[in-house]
């Protein structure tokens, strides 16, 4: 068994896992996993670089990781950083930043290498699971970006496009510096616009329409699944695996879209980072299974976190 530490910085959030990881079995034994919302992608798509606070949050989930990383004495940390910080003409900052606390350097990964690691943490557990139909669609809905993944045990074709529900909730759904409260049809068709244009393009490379499996990964699809349970918290063991049927993910997304910050902010599994940009992220889930015609979503709470661990773990075991 190897212990590894994988760190996530997305757009939005940035999630730490640490795991023992068996070769021979491809599993990882979770020993610690955690998430704080640090908004590394405020304001990125207008200014083009990443924020001064933005920067200081996300130093400061470093140096709570850091932490834990060196009290669970993982032996080999890999840090990959996502599309907010891969557009952003002060990477350089960022970059250095994380060096100081975190002793390794931000890998500021592709779309193509994002959707690998994705497709690997979400389906490693699935394949064993014969009655799933291949291949997957491996969706991954974050907060700058969307990766679209087809294959069967591997990668077959990916594709990263930009629109996610954070980028979807500032270019369209803001009125006067704030969120509007709740979105106008017109706001709302304008991100149904995006998001078909951006669908339109991923279809270019990756063959949605094979797709025979749907599993849908990241903060929009554990929400929306969460709310669809009528969980009375957020329960990872519940929502992991579970399938939720277009129906549902159309009445949540209604919901989402008509609802007051105040209303969302209410509902017990929803994290305070999420409440004003998960009509948006809800909204791209809707569109996808309309587009392939999907009628479930499965959800997979082991994403491109678990990826990176599995990829650190065979790094050190190649080193070895």
């Amino acid at each position: 068994m190897t212990r590894v530490a994988g760190i996530d910085c997305g757009t939005n959030s940035i999630r730490l896992l640490v795991a023992d990881y068996d070769p021979a079995t491809g599993e990882l034994v979770e020993l610690d996993r955690r998430m704080i919302i640090v908004r590394l992608g405020q304001g990125v798509d207008k200014t083009g670089r990443l924020a001064p606070d933005a920067l200081e949050r996300t130093f400061a989930a470093c140096r709570e990781y850091a932490a834990v990383i060196k009290e669970l004495g993982a032996e080999r940390v890999r840090f990959v950083a996502t599309s907010a910080s891969r557009d952003a003409e002060n990477r350089d900052e960022f970059v250095r930043g994380v060096l100081d606390i975190l002793g390794v350097e931000p890998e500021v990964i592709s779309g193509d290498q994002e959707a690998e690691f994705s497709f690997t943490g979400a389906t490693k557990e699935l394949t064993a699971h014969e009655h799933l139909e291949r291949p997957f669609l491996v969706v991954d809905i974050g907060g700058g970006s969307t990766e679209f993944v087809v294959g069967e045990e591997h990668v077959r074709a990916a594709r990263s496009v930009d629109v996610g529900c954070v980028r979807m909730t500032e270019r369209h759904l803001v009125a006067d510096g704030s969120v509007t409260d709740p979105p106008t049809e017109a706001q709302i068709a304008a991100v149904r616009a995006d998001i078909e244009a951006a669908l339109d393009l991923a279809a270019e490379t990756v063959p949605l329409a094979e797709a025979r499996t749907l599993v849908g990964l990241a903060g929009s699809v554990t929400t929306v699944a969460a709310i669809a349970l009528g969980l009375p918290e957020y329960d990872s063991a519940a929502i992991h695996h579970s399938r939720i049927s277009y129906d549902q993910v159309r009445e949540v997304t209604r919901r989402m879209l008509t609802s007051t910050h105040a209303e969302r902010a209410a509902i017990p599994v929803m994290h305070p980072g999420r409440v004003d940009v998960i009509g948006a992220g809800a909204l791209v889930l809707l569109a996808i299974m309309e587009r392939i015609g999907a009628s479930e979503v499965v959800v997979s709470e082991h994403d491109i976190l678990d990826g990176i661990a599995i990829s650190a773990a065979e790094e050190a075991g190649a080193a070895g």
